[in-house]
């Protein structure tokens, strides 16, 4: 999906003035075209644009420290801090794994992962309004950057997924924490087959919380930097996005009653079961996508998921962090990347290639201490701190 796309300068003011309470003073980042994230101050106010559009807004190690640099520098002196991206084809599309597999750099791979856990955790407890314009593709890092802070703004150009399974992962950048919040099973179904969720089926999901149509969030972006207050973030919000149950039928709504009897299942053997036994046509195309993904990475999501669903978030991203340096060991992470990134071949050549091979010893391994102890940990933490 990294492939060149049309830059956009910027959201446009559709000709309205621009109060004097919200004409943008510049930070040093935002007067500069080439810089992987641009920050600006508009008084009380933040905006942070990814600005990497030629690879979808997909997030590498610089950008995400660039980005937690300026929204620590922000947590004390703003109200309000707007995440957005430059161009309409993707707000982000994920983190930039090539890099770490096509290095095979175990110690790349946990700096980008550390730092961009601790980013997540950031965003879910920031003191600042946190705002994201998920406009555009929103997968795997892209949803480490929004789904955590408290609104996340789709429009009919948002397309949602978790695709990792596909690619020898699991839905990390705490996946194991919010995709157990949706209603009943939905979350392990998303998580396990990487199902794209577009426009107000985003919101209907309850991944966003509000739908706006994107030729309207220039005027929402302005009205978000003139509030004054909490309650009138809400308010602007509440004013400029569509009833969750406007438009169609959620996509996803017939078959609900199916994916929370299928996917209730206890372990993903017992799921395909299920999902033989049900036989109808959804039944059938579901188990031809879940065949195409790795069983490792299938049975850790189900793993992870069901521990995650009992953990506060932090915690949830520690173990997620033992997962994804385990996985930068030796999982079918690079596999997995090769065929479907680099490569291209659409076939990857998973080890071991069924679910009745999945070791369950191996399983726990995943879920288990780090070689060296060196845990995630988080900056109040002590150097003791562990799962």
């Amino acid at each position: 999906m990294l492939r060149a796309i049309a830059v956009r300068a910027g959201l446009s003011r559709s000709g309205q003035l621009v109060a004097p309470s919200v004409c943008r003073a510049m930070s040093s980042t935002a007067g500069d075209s080439n810089s992987l994230v641009l920050t600006e101050e508009v008084g009380s106010k933040g905006v942070i644009t990814l600005n990497r559009p030629k690879a979808l807004n997909a997030i590498n190690l610089e950008m995400v420290r660039l980005i937690y640099d300026a929204m620590k520098q922000w947590e004390s002196t703003k109200s309000v801090v707007i995440v957005k991206s430059v161009g309409d084809k993707a707000f982000c599309a994920g983190g930039d794994v090539r890099a770490i597999t096509e290095t095979s750099n175990v110690e790349l791979a946990r700096k980008f992962f550390s730092t961009e856990y601790r980013l997540n955790a950031l965003i879910g407890s920031y003191r600042p309004t946190y705002i994201a314009f998920i406009d555009g593709i929103t997968m795997g890092g892209g949803v480490g950057l929004s789904v955590h802070g408290k609104y996340r703004i789709a429009t009919e150009r948002t397309m949602f997924a978790m695709p990792e399974t596909a690619i020898g992962l699991f839905p990390d950048v705490g996946g194991g924490y919010f995709l157990p919040r949706l209603e009943g099973k939905l979350g392990l179904y998303l998580g396990l087959t990487g199902f794209r969720l577009k426009g107000r089926d985003v919101h209907k999901a309850g991944v966003a919380t509000h739908y706006v149509e994107s030729k309207n969030l220039a005027a929402l972006e302005q009205q978000l930097l003139a509030t004054t207050s909490g309650a009138e973030v809400e308010s602007v919000l509440d004013r400029f996005s569509e009833k969750r149950d406007a438009g169609a039928e959620f996509v996803l709504a017939k078959q609900l009653q199916q994916i929370n009897q299928c996917f209730s299942a206890p372990t993903v053997e017992a799921i395909f079961q299920q999902l033989e036994r049900d036989g109808s046509e959804w039944a059938q195309n579901t188990l031809k996508l879940l065949h195409k993904m790795s069983p490792t990475s299938m049975v850790v999501t189900q793993k992870q998921l069901e521990l995650g669903g009992k953990m506060n978030l932090k915690t949830c991203l520690k173990m997620e962090y033992r997962l994804a340096v385990h996985h930068a060991i030796d999982s079918d992470f690079k596999e997995g990347v090769r065929a479907l990134l680099i490569d291209r071949d659409q076939k990857p050549r998973w080890n071991p290639a069924t679910l009745a091979e999945v070791d369950p010893a191996r399983i726990e391994q995943f879920f288990g201490p780090l070689p060296d102890g060196d845990e995630l940990q988080f900056e109040e933490e002590g150097p003791k701190a562990s799962l």
